[in-house]
């Protein structure tokens, strides 16, 4: 019996991961007809179709499913052994944190200070972007874990484990003081920069604006809330925030809390891969309790 070619296997798997030969291809740094050429040979030796096409799509036939699933196995296996035996050594533990744009960064700051040990021996690397990208790069194993304001469905993406850090009111703010007769209706009489629609928070403002049938003047949305609230400092707006951005009021920088918004909290949560429960660094953000933190 022939021995098995694991790069073959490997390009096979990145194919189903992927859902196309294309997007393996870019994700391995290959050409197209090398992955395709990679596959038929592993067809070959597997005497058996692996793919077929869906559309634009490809996914695997009845004997890829079963290659398919041993290869997922294996390749998280692997994965598995380099985390553990990167998070044993003694000195430098390497932790790529992924982190959602829409979070407060004086937030994420104090959650992720728990993941350093007093000896600093934890090397953190951090990583923004949307909750979805990330939580694809988690299920690649490219990131250790993610601070995010979703949770993970466990049956969508099994593997793969969340916990709820916290939650943190919200408020309006703005660069001066205003004085609101009649909120939430004045807020119609301001331009306003809001969480995009992307993110949680930016959901839930749309809901809680059409549920009091309000008509927002938007100036803006932003992914980022750094971005927001750099911005919001230059223009005469009013923008949406966590609370405890109140704290801020008697800094050097104006910044005045218009009104508080009780219906509206941003959530933390921590997700991390299975094989990652372990690490001592996402132990100790589990096992921590921030309720200090987000109250204001």
């Amino acid at each position: 019996m022939s021995h098995l070619n694991y790069n073959h296997l490997y390009y096979y798997w990145m194919v189903c991961k992927k859902g196309s030969v294309t997007k393996a291809a870019e994700a391995l740094f290959l050409t197209p007809q090398t992955v395709t050429g990679q596959i038929k040979a592993l067809e070959e030796r597997m005497d058996g179709k692996l793919t077929k096409r869906n559309g634009r799509s490809i996914e695997p036939t009845e004997l890829g499913q079963l290659v398919y699933k041993y290869a997922d196995r294996m390749f998280g296996l692997s994965y598995e052994m380099l985390d553990i035996v990167n998070y044993s050594q003694k000195e430098n533990v390497l932790l790529d944190v992924g982190v959602a744009d829409a979070l407060s960064k004086r937030l994420v700051s104090q959650i992720l200070l728990e993941a350093v040990p007093d000896d600093n021996s934890i090397h953190l690397r951090c990583f923004e972007s949307t909750h979805e990208l990330l939580l694809e790069q988690l299920s690649e194993h490219k990131l250790d874990m993610i601070l995010s304001d979703y949770p993970v469905d466990s049956t969508q993406s099994p593997g793969l484990f969340s916990k709820k850090l916290g939650e943190c009111n919200m408020s309006f703010f703005c660069q001066k003081a205003i004085q609101f007769d009649d909120f939430p209706t004045d807020l119609e009489k301001h331009r306003l920069l809001i969480p995009g629609s992307r993110t949680s928070m930016g959901r839930k403002l749309l809901q809680w604006f059409d549920q009091r049938g309000i008509q927002p003047n938007v100036l803006g949305e932003f992914d980022d809330a750094a971005l927001m609230k750099s911005f919001a400092r230059y223009n005469d707006v009013i923008f949406l925030a966590p609370q405890i951005y109140q704290n801020e009021v008697d800094g050097s920088a104006p910044l005045y809390q218009v009104a508080k918004v009780a219906e509206l909290k941003e959530e933390y949560y921590v997700i991390f891969a299975e094989r990652m429960i372990q690490h001592p660094a996402v132990k100790s953000i589990c096992e921590t309790n921030f309720q200090s933190l987000f109250l204001v």
